[in-house]
C-alpha cells in the first residue's frame, strides 16, 4: 500500500508541476483534465502526508522514552498513546481513499418514484418522498427538473421521474433505490388504524449520448395527445411522445412539454438511463452472479427503509439505522441517513478487497 502511495505521491508532484506551467492555460481541455487529476489525488495526498508527520512525531517521543526525567518519560508516553490513535484513524482513512472509485459516481440521475401497495396512501407518499428529495436537492444547490409525472386528484403521485443534475448526485443517492415502507394513520380512517404502503424508488446514472449509443433502428415513437387527471384534454395536438426500445421491450411516455420535440428528448433522456443500467446489471451478472443482491443495484423487490409516523421513527433495514427524527428527514435532512450508508458500504467494500 505505501509503494502505491509512494508513487501516487510522485505523480500529484508532477501534476503541480505541469499546472504551474504558465503554457498549460492555452491548453484549455489539458488543464481541465490536469486539474481534476490533481482534484482526485488531493485527499489522498494530503492524509498520506498527514500520517508520515504522526509517525515522524512519534519517533522523537518514543527517544524522549529514555530520558533520565521521569516527567518528561511520562510526556513522551501520553503522546506516543494519542499519536498512536492518529495513526490507526490515518491508516483506515487511508485505506478508504485507496478503495477503487465508482466511476458513476460523478454523475447526474434520473429518479424514477412510483406509488406500489395502498392505493391512494402509497400516491401521497410518493408525493411526500419527491418533496423530502427535492428539498434535499436544494440544499446542495442541485437542480432539479421533472420529466414525467402522474398526479392523482388529492395531491399524490401515481409516478414522478426527474433528473436531478448538481455535483456528484449519484455519489449520495445510489443507495436510495429500493422499496420505501409507510406506516401511519390515513386521512381517511375514521378509527384511527395504521395502514402500511409501499413506495418504489429507482435512481439511474444518466446516460449521456457518449456513454451509450443506440441505433434508431431499434425505436419506435408513437405520438399520442396528452392528458391529465380524470382524462381531460390538456393538450388539443398530439404532443405526448411513447418511446419504445424494441430490442429490450423498454417503454418511455412523456407528456409535460407542449412540444413534441421537447417530450421526445426527456424521454430519450430516461430511455438511455435505464439502458445504461439494464446493461450494467447484465454485466455484473456475467462477472459476478453472486453480486446481483447488493444494495443499491435498484432491486425494487427489496424493502430497504421505513417510515413510521405514529413512532416518528425511520428505520434503515440494510444497516440496523433508527432515528426517531422523521420530520427533518422528510423536511430533507438526509445526510443524517446517507452518511452512515456511504460509511457502511466503504467499510463493506474494504473488508472485501482486504479479503481478497
Amino acid at each position: 500500500m505505501f509503494a502505491k502511495l509512494d508513487e501516487l505521491e510522485q505523480q500529484y508532484q508532477q501534476l503541480e508541476s505541469d499546472l504551474s506551467d504558465p503554457e498549460i492555460f492555452s491548453h484549455q481541455e489539458k488543464y481541465r483534465k490536469l486539474s481534476r487529476s490533481h482534484s482526485e489525488l488531493a485527499p489522498i495526498i494530503k492524509t498520506y502526508r498527514e500520517y508520515r508527520r504522526v509517525e515522524a512525531e512519534m519517533g522523537e517521543n518514543r527517544e524522549l522514552l529514555s530520558d533520565r526525567d521521569p516527567d518528561i518519560r511520562e510526556l513522551a508516553q501520553l503522546e506516543v498513546d494519542r499519536l498512536e490513535q492518529d495513526k490507526g484513524r490515518l491508516l483506515e482513512e487511508l485505506r478508504l481513499l485507496l478503495l477503487p472509485k465508482d466511476p458513476l459516481d460523478e454523475k447526474n440521475i434520473i429518479m424514477e418514484i412510483r406509488a406500489g401497495t395502498g392505493g391512494e396512501e402509497a400516491a401521497l407518499f410518493a408525493a411526500d418522498l419527491f418533496r423530502m428529495y427535492s428539498r434535499y436537492a436544494e440544499d446542495r444547490n442541485w437542480k432539479v427538473e421533472i420529466l414525467n409525472v402522474h398526479e392523482t386528484g388529492s395531491g399524490g403521485l401515481k409516478e414522478v421521474i426527474a433528473s436531478i443534475a448538481g455535483n456528484r448526485v449519484y455519489s449520495r443517492l445510489k443507495y436510495e433505490s429500493g422499496v420505501h415502507r409507510v406506516q401511519r394513520v390515513p386521512e381517511t380512517e375514521s378509527q384511527g388504524r395504521v395502514h402500511t404502503s409501499a413506495v418504489t424508488v429507482a435512481i439511474l446514472p444518466e446516460a449521456e449520448e457518449v456513454d451509450l449509443k443506440i441505433d434508431p433502428n431499434d425505436l419506435r415513437v408513437d405520438v399520442f395527445r396528452a392528458s391529465g387527471p380524470g382524462g381531460q384534454s390538456v393538450n388539443t395536438t398530439d404532443s405526448a411522445v411513447r418511446v419504445t426500445h424494441v430490442p429490450t421491450g423498454i417503454v418511455v411516455s412523456c407528456q409535460d412539454e407542449k412540444s413534441q420535440h421537447k417530450n421526445k428528448a426527456k424521454a430519450m433522456k430516461v430511455l438511455r438511463s435505464r439502458l445504461l443500467k439494464l446493461y450494467e446489471e447484465e454485466q455484473k451478472r456475467e462477472l459476478d452472479e453472486s453480486r446481483r443482491a447488493q444494495v443499491g443495484s435498484g432491486d425494487r423487490s427489496e424493502r430497504i427503509r421505513t417510515y413510521n409516523f405514529p413512532q416518528s421513527r425511520v428505520t434503515d433495514h440494510r444497516i440496523n439505522l433508527t432515528m426517531y427524527n422523521l420530520e427533518s428527514i422528510l423536511q430533507g435532512q438526509m445526510d443524517q441517513i446517507i452518511d452512515p450508508l456511504i460509511q457502511n458500504f466503504q467499510a463493506q467494500a474494504l473488508h472485501e478487497a482486504q479479503a481478497a
